[in-house]
């Protein structure tokens, strides 16, 4: 899998556990170790622009998800999975540790699944995808 990661937020995070955790999320979730993920990390003001542009909502996010190829779990086509937006600064905020590094893995999972389809507007869409991506997250760290 090729992940890309690129970090304009101006925070120093544990880029390599994001790497490791997408990939991760991906290789459980069944996509073709060919296909491609692009993680950005950017700062509040970006976060905020992007925020307004994509969603109509005021304010920064913690994470978001802009599908490419519309690709499903457990497919065996290749391609861009597509983009996740993070924000350490917001990740760190909302964290019960002080470094926001669980948080800013746990948004990593939340993003991949976001985008191969996974939503949580609904209550029983949400508590479905917040279990998977508790799994998901207990597995990769305990594999650490």
């Amino acid at each position: 899998m090729s992940i890309e990661l690129s970090n304009d937020s101006g925070q120093s995070c544990d880029e390599a556990a994001l790497v490791s955790v997408a990939g991760f999320t991906m290789a459980r979730m069944g996509i073709n170790s060919d296909s491609d993920l692009s993680i950005s990390l950017v700062a509040e003001e970006k976060m905020t622009e992007l925020h307004l542009q994509w969603m109509d909502l005021p304010g920064p996010t913690d994470v978001l998800s802009f599908p490419m190829d519309e690709m499903k779990p457990f497919s065996s086509e290749i391609g861009m999975l597509g983009d996740i937006v993070l924000c350490p600064t917001i990740a760190v905020a909302q964290s019960q540790s002080s470094n926001g590094d669980h948080e800013m893995a746990l948004l990593t999972v939340h993003g991949v699944l976001h985008l191969l389809g996974y939503d949580h507007a609904e209550a029983e869409e949400e508590k479905a995808m917040f279990a998977l991506q508790e799994t998901l997250l207990k597995e990769w760290e305990s594999q650490r």
